[in-house]
């Protein structure tokens, strides 16, 4: 496996235009035509000459089903947004304060479509370290980094395999281990383990 820490970030830049397919949640034939278009920011850090990941905890609340979990910065696309990138940055600076010009985009991998009926589109982006993150305390709980080495690491996840109701094949969910305490696992983790082979150059 290539040493990804060593990636530079010109390296990064032209890994990511050798897409993968678009990846799912769902068997793609459960999926309307009404997906709803959205987008994360995937900031990459530096610390002690490795790459991390910044991820967020969202805050719990009862009844909504994807409070409490691991995920990115982002959300839905508005009707303002001119773009995903767009949304992406805007997300990312109204939930834990990242400026959008503090961001150097280096290109994105293509759509997760989640169970929730979102077509997620993941902007990756470097960004400096440390930075003076400001939460919206409503929306976010955590936000912490993973080293990119850790998720690499294929005894550090496992692909279970789930059955949907409407459908008579199963289909996978990543699950990761514990790291810092935290849960990663559904369509970040599907998400994250993309952008991993794409940067491996799978």
């Amino acid at each position: 496996m290539p040493d990804l820490d060593a990636l530079s970030v010109d390296d990064i830049r032209a890994r990511l235009h050798a897409q993968r397919d678009t990846t799912y949640d769902v068997p793609p034939e459960l999926l309307s035509d009404s997906a709803r278009e959205a987008a994360v920011l995937v900031p990459f850090v530096r610390i002690d000459n490795a790459w991390h990941i910044l991820y967020i905890r969202r805050t719990s609340f009862e009844g909504d089903r994807h409070s409490g979990q691991v995920a990115f910065a982002g959300g839905k696309r508005d009707d303002t947004d001119e773009t995903l990138l767009a949304t992406a940055l805007r997300e990312a600076e109204e939930e834990i304060g990242i400026a959008a010009n503090d961001v150097e985009v280096l290109g994105h991998i293509n759509h997760h479509h989640t169970i929730s009926e979102f077509q997620v589109r993941p902007y990756i982006g470097v960004m400096p370290w440390p930075y003076p993150l400001n939460l919206d305390e409503i929306e976010v709980a955590r936000a912490f980094t993973m080293p990119l080495r850790w998720l690499a690491e294929s005894s550090n996840y496992r692909l279970e395999e789930r059955q949907h109701p409407d459908s008579r094949r199963p289909w996978p969910v990543v699950y990761y281990d514990l790291y810092d305490g935290e849960m990663l696992w559904g369509a970040t983790a599907r998400m994250t383990l993309s952008l991993i082979e794409v940067l491996r150059g799978e």
